[in-house]
C-alpha cells in the first residue's frame, strides 16, 4: 500500500492525492504522515500538491452540496403536488423501492465524498506541520480556508469536524498568514465540542486560542451564537471547576462592556442557587477579570457588580443568601494584599456597613457584623495613623456592643467573631482592649441564657487557644468555665470537654483547675455516652497511662473506682476505644475479680463498682476470641456465686448476668436460681425503672444459657395459677379453655446448674396458698411486663412463640385481661399491664402466622408446636364474664 502511494507520490499531486482517495482514510493515513514528512523544501511537490489540494477540496464540497440538494431529507420541503392515481398497488411499491435506492445511492456518494475530505484535510494538517516547513503557508492558506468556510456543511461527521478543527487550531497556534480568516467558524465549534463532550482537554484547547476571540465584533449580531456559547461557559462546572476554564472566562469579560453586563447579570442570578465551591470559582473569576480590565469595564465591575453584592450582603432576605454573596464578595477579601484591592473594599463597604451595624432589623444587624468580622479590619489605605485607629476604636466598639445584642443570633456572632479578631491579630489590638472584650467574653456570655451563644462562647475560646499569645490570660480566665460542665445544653456539655482536651495538650494548663475533679467525675458517672467517652479519654493519661508498668496502671484504676465507683465504671466502657490494649484490659478484668472475691475492706458501692466495670470490660473483650476463652475459664462456678453474692445493688446483680451472658461459661452454679428469683419476684416491676434493669440482664442470662424454656415456664405457672384465681374470685367461666402443661423433654442446654432448685428458690418463686389475690395479682402484671418487654427483642420473641406452652401462655394472660377490664372500676390495683402483653403477643403471632388452638388460618392441624401457622379466631376475641358477650380486638 505504501509503495502504492510512494509510486503516485512521484507521479503527480493529482495521482497522489487520487491514489489515496482510493485506498481510504483508515487504509492511507499510517503511510501519508512518512511520505509528506520525507518531502524536501526543494521538491516539485512542495509548489503543485497545495494547488491539487484546493483543487480537490473544492470539487468534494461542491459534490457535497449536489448530494445535500438532491437528498429530500434535507432539501427544503416543497408545496405538495396533486398525485396521479395509482393503477395498481405494484406500480405503488415498485415507487417507494425506487425512492429507497435514490436516497442510499445519495448517502453512500456523500459517505465517500466525506471520507475523501478526511484524507484531504489530514494531507494539509501535515503539510502545515511539516518538520522542515516545506510547504508554503500562503500557497495552502486558500485550501485551509475552503475547508473552514464549509465546516457548518458537515456537522453530521464529527471526525472530519475534529480535523478541520485541528487544522484551524494549529494554523492559529503557528502564527501562520491569514490565521484570523479560520476563527468564524472553529471557534464556536470547539466551544460548542467542549460544551457538549465535557473534557478538560477541550477546555484547554479553548483557553490557547482566548486571543482569537477578540477578533469577534460583539456588537454584531451575527456573533449571537457565539455569545450564547460563551454564556454557557458560564454556569457549566467543568469551566468552574478547571484553572484554563476560569482564566478563559475571565478573559472573555474583557472583551466587551456589553457582554461583559450580561455576563455578569448570569453570575448574579446563579448566586442563590450555586454551591460553595461554584461560588467560589465565581469569586475567582469576578477578581481574575477585575485585574485585567480598565476603563469603564472595572468600573462596571466595581460599581455594577461588587457594589451590589455589598448591599445584597447585608439585606438578603436569608442569612444562607447572605452567606453566599459574602462567598462571592470573599474573592476580593482573600486578595486584599493585591494594589488597590484594599481601597475598593472600604469605598463599596464604609458607607454602607457602620449604619447597618446600628439598625432596628436584627438580620441586616446580623448580616453586617458577618461582613465587617470577614472585612476586618476595614480601613483606608491612604489615611494617616490616627484616622486609622479612630476607625478602628469604632469597630471594636460596635462588636463589643453587638456582644450584648437584644437578638441572641447577633450574640452568637458577635461573641465567634471576637475571638476569631483576637486570635488573628492579637498583637496589633491593644491591651486594654483585649482586656475588655474577654473579660466581657468569660463574665457575661458564658452565663448567657441562650444554649447557643453559651456554645459559641467555649468554641470561639477554642479557637483562640489557637494563638500561643492568648494562653497567659487564658490560663487566668478558663476557671470561670467550670460551671458549664453542669449546663443543660449538651452541645455546651461537650464544647466544654473539647476545651478541657485541647488545654491537656497544652503544657501549662491542668484541667483539674478548669473543673474540680469531683465534678468531672460525677459528669463522667451520670451523663451521655459521648461526654463519658470524651472525659475517658481526658482522664485516660492520668488513670490508666500507657507509660507506666501494667501493674501501676491497674492500681491507679482501682483508685479511681474506690474514689467513685460509678465513675470508675464508665471510664472501663470506653478505655478499649480510647486506646487501652486487650492485653491489659484483661489483666484490670482480673485484679477486678480477685479485688471482689476477697471483700477485702471494700465499702459495698465500691464492690458495686467493680462488678459493673468488669461486665464492660468483659463485653469488650469478648470480641476477641482468645481472651473470651480465657475469661471462661476465670468465671468458674464458684467464682460466680461469689461474685453474685457480694453484689450489694440491683445493677451490679446485673452487672453479673451480663458478664454470664457475653461470656457464656460452661457452669454458672447457683446463679440461675438467683435469677430466677429476680424474675419471679417482680412485683411493681411496670413502676421499678431500675429493677427493670436487672430484669432485662436476667433475661439476656437465661437467653444466652439456653435457659429461656424454663424461665418462660415459672413465669407462666405463676400466670396460670392467678388466672385460676380470677374464676374463683370473680366467676369467669372460660377458666376450662387453659390448657395444661405439656410435659418437656430433657433441656439441651449445656451449662451445668444445681438441680436442688432448677425452677424456682429465693424469697418468694411462687405465691403461696395463703397469699391474698391483690399480691398474686400485683407479681402476674410483673410477668405480664416481662412477656411485652420480651417481645420486643427478636431473638427472645422468636423463643416465645415457638414455645410448648405458648397457649397456656395466651389464655391464662386472656382472663386476666378480660378481668382487669370488667373489674377495673371496682378494684383500684387493676392494671393495663396484662391488656397490653395479651394483645402485643397476640398481634406478634399473627405477624408470624403463629397458631393458638392447634388450628392454622386453613383449619388443619399444626404438626408440631414449633410450625408457623395463623392464629384461630379465639385468639383474637375477649369472653364476657358478665354476659358472654365478645369484645372483637382489630389486629
Amino acid at each position: 500500500m505504501e509503495k502504492r502511494l510512494r509510486s503516485s507520490l512521484q507521479t503527480s499531486a493529482d495521482e497522489f492525492l487520487s491514489t489515496a482517495a482510493k485506498l481510504g482514510y483508515k487504509s492511507a493515513k499510517p503511510s501519508l504522515k512518512t511520505l509528506i514528512h520525507s518531502l524536501k523544501p526543494s521538491s516539485e511537490l512542495s509548489s503543485s500538491l497545495p494547488l491539487s489540494l484546493l483543487q480537490s477540496i473544492s470539487h468534494s464540497v461542491s459534490l457535497f452540496k449536489q448530494s445535500a440538494n438532491a437528498d429530500p431529507s434535507t432539501s427544503p420541503k416543497s408545496p405538495p403536488t396533486k398525485k396521479l392515481r395509482r393503477s395498481s398497488r405494484r406500480s405503488k411499491t415498485r415507487d417507494e423501492s425506487d425512492s429507497k435506492d435514490f436516497e442510499s445511492e445519495i448517502v453512500n456518494e456523500r459517505k465517500i465524498v466525506i471520507e475523501k475530505l478526511q484524507i484531504y484535510a489530514y494531507v494539509v494538517n501535515l503539510c502545515v506541520s511539516h518538520p522542515k516547513k516545506a510547504f508554503s503557508a500562503s500557497d495552502l492558506l486558500p485550501a485551509v480556508r475552503e475547508l473552514h468556510d464549509n465546516l457548518v456543511l458537515f456537522e453530521s461527521d464529527s471526525a472530519l469536524l475534529s480535523e478541520i478543527a485541528s487544522l484551524c487550531e494549529e494554523w492559529w497556534r503557528e502564527e501562520l498568514p491569514g490565521r484570523e480568516t479560520l476563527i468564524s467558524q472553529s471557534l464556536p465549534f470547539l466551544v460548542s465540542r467542549s460544551l457538549t463532550l465535557k473534557k478538560k482537554v477541550d477546555v484547554h484547547r479553548v483557553y490557547v486560542l482566548r486571543e482569537a476571540f477578540a477578533l469577534f465584533d460583539f456588537e454584531d449580531e451575527s456573533i449571537e451564537d457565539l455569545k450564547l456559547l460563551l454564556i454557557r461557559c458560564l454556569i457549566e462546572p467543568l469551566y468552574l471547576k478547571t484553572e484554563d476554564g476560569r482564566k478563559f472566562i475571565a478573559f472573555v469579560f474583557g472583551l466587551n462592556g456589553q457582554f461583559l453586563k450580561e455576563a455578569l447579570a448570569m453570575v448574579r442570578s446563579q448566586i442563590p442557587f450555586e454551591r460553595k465551591s461554584m461560588l467560589e470559582a465565581y469569586a475567582d473569576i469576578v477578581f481574575r477579570a477585575w485585574r485585567v480590565v480598565g476603563g469603564p469595564l472595572r468600573d462596571e465591575i466595581e460599581s455594577g457588580f461588587l457594589q451590589g453584592l455589598v448591599e445584597g450582603a447585608i439585606h438578603a432576605s436569608s442569612a444562607s443568601f447572605a452567606a453566599s454573596i459574602r462567598r462571592v464578595v470573599g474573592g476580593f477579601i482573600s486578595q486584599r494584599t493585591v494594589d488597590g484591592v484594599e481601597k475598593l473594599l472600604f469605598r463599596l463597604a464604609e458607607p454602607v456597613i457602620f449604619r447597618s451595624l446600628q439598625v432596628a432589623n436584627s438580620n441586616v444587624r446580623q448580616n453586617a457584623l458577618h461582613l465587617l468580622l470577614d472585612m476586618f479590619p476595614l480601613e483606608d489605605p491612604d489615611c494617616t495613623k490616627e484616622v486609622k485607629d479612630t476607625l478602628l476604636d469604632k469597630q471594636f466598639f460596635l462588636l463589643e456592643r453587638l456582644l450584648m445584642d437584644e437578638c441572641p443570633d447577633v450574640r452568637v456572632v458577635a461573641v465567634e467573631g471576637s475571638c476569631r479578631i483576637l486570635h488573628l491579630f492579637w498583637e496589633i489590638i491593644p491591651s486594654s482592649t483585649i482586656t475588655k472584650i474577654i473579660t466581657k467574653i468569660f463574665d457575661d456570655m458564658t452565663h448567657d441564657q441562650c444554649n447557643e451563644v453559651r456554645l459559641s462562647t467555649l468554641n470561639g475560646i477554642i479557637y483562640l487557644l489557637g494563638n500561643p499569645q492568648s494562653h497567659e490570660i487564658l490560663k487566668v480566665l478558663l476557671p470561670r468555665l467550670g460551671h458549664l460542665i453542669l449546663d443543660p445544653g449538651i452541645s455546651v456539655r461537650v464544647a466544654l470537654i473539647d476545651l478541657l482536651l485541647l488545654s491537656g495538650d497544652i503544657r501549662t494548663f491542668q484541667f483539674h483547675k478548669v473543673v474540680r475533679l469531683d465534678l468531672l467525675l460525677s459528669t463522667l458517672a451520670n451523663d451521655q455516652p459521648l461526654i463519658a467517652q470524651k472525659i475517658t479519654k481526658l482522664l485516660m493519661p492520668s488513670y490508666f497511662p500507657s507509660k507506666v508498668t501494667l501493674e501501676e496502671a491497674c492500681n491507679r484504676c482501682v483508685t479511681l473506682i474506690k474514689r467513685s465507683p460509678m465513675a470508675g465504671a464508665r471510664f472501663c466502657e470506653f478505655a478499649l476505644s480510647e486506646g487501652a490494649s486487650y492485653q491489659s484490659l484483661m489483666e484490670l478484668v482480673k485484679v477486678f475479680i480477685s479485688l471482689v472475691v476477697s471483700c477485702n475492706k471494700l465499702e459495698g458501692d465500691q464492690i458495686d463498682g467493680l462488678l459493673v466495670a468488669a461486665a464492660y470490660l468483659c463485653n469488650n473483650l469478648v470480641s476477641e476470641a482468645s481472651y473470651k476463652a480465657t475469661l471462661k475459664e476465670l468465671f468458674s462456678a464458684e467464682i460466680l456465686r461469689c461474685l453474685f453474692g457480694a453484689a450489694a445493688n440491683r445493677r451490679a446483680q446485673s452487672s453479673v448476668c451480663d458478664i454470664i451472658s457475653c461470656v457464656s461459661p460452661d457452669d454458672i452454679g447457683g446463679v440461675f436460681e438467683e435469677c430466677m428469683t429476680l424474675v419471679t419476684n417482680c412485683c411493681g416491676l411496670s413502676e421499678d425503672t431500675e429493677k427493670q434493669v436487672e430484669v432485662r440482664s436476667a433475661h439476656k442470662m437465661l437467653l444466652s444459657c439456653n435457659w429461656f424454656d424454663d424461665m418462660f415456664e415459672s413465669l407462666i405457672r405463676i400466670l396460670q395459677k392467678t388466672a385460676h384465681e380470677c374464676h374463683s374470685k370473680f366467676g369467669t367461666e372460660i377458666a376450662r379453655h387453659i390448657p395444661p402443661f405439656p410435659k418437656r423433654g430433657k433441656s439441651k442446654s449445656s451449662i451445668k446448674i444445681s438441680m436442688k432448685g432448677k425452677h424456682v428458690s429465693g424469697k418468694r418463686a411462687s405465691p403461696t396458698a395463703s397469699s391474698t389475690f391483690e399480691e398474686d395479682y400485683s407479681i402476674a402484671l410483673g410477668i405480664a411486663w416481662q412477656i411485652k418487654d420480651l417481645l420486643v427483642d427478636e431473638i427472645a420473641r422468636k423463643v416465645m412463640l415457638e414455645s410448648q406452652i405458648l397457649e397456656t401462655a395466651f389464655f391464662a394472660l386472656k382472663i386476666i385481661s378480660e378481668v382487669s377490664i370488667v373489674q377495673c372500676m371496682q378494684c383500684d390495683y387493676m392494671d393495663t399491664s396484662p391488656i397490653l402483653a395479651y394483645t402485643t403477643l397476640t398481634l406478634h403471632a399473627s405477624l408470624q402466622n403463629v397458631g393458638i388452638n392447634g388450628v392454622n388460618n386453613h383449619g388443619s392441624k399444626k404438626k408440631a408446636c414449633t410450625d408457623s401457622v395463623g392464629p384461630s379466631s379465639e385468639a383474637t376475641n375477649f369472653i364476657g364474664a358478665d354476659n358472654g358477650s365478645s369484645i372483637q380486638l382489630h389486629k
